[in-house]
C-alpha cells in the first residue's frame, strides 16, 4: 500500500512488528494440557469437611431466613 508523508513523497506501508510472527509449534497447547492432566491444587482443589457453621447457614437459607 502506498500514501503521501508530509512532503508529498510516496511512500509504502511496512508490517507492525506484531504481524511478522512465526507460524507457532503448538507448545503452549501442549504445555497448558499436560498441566491440566495433572492433578494439582491449581486445578483441583482437595475436598475438606465442611464445618458446623456452614451447615447452619445452609439450614437457615433453607427455611427462608435472611441474615
Amino acid at each position: 500500500m502506498l500514501f503521501l508523508n508530509d512532503q508529498g513523497e510516496t511512500e509504502s506501508m511496512t508490517k507492525h512488528l506484531a504481524d511478522h510472527r512465526k507460524p507457532t509449534t503448538g507448545e503452549r497447547v501442549k504445555h497448558f494440557l499436560r498441566l491440566s492432566r495433572r492433578r494439582t491444587e491449581t486445578w483441583h482443589r482437595p475436598h475438606t469437611a465442611s464445618g458446623k457453621g456452614r451447615l447452619a447457614q445452609f439450614l437457615r437459607i433453607a427455611r427462608g431466613r435472611s441474615a
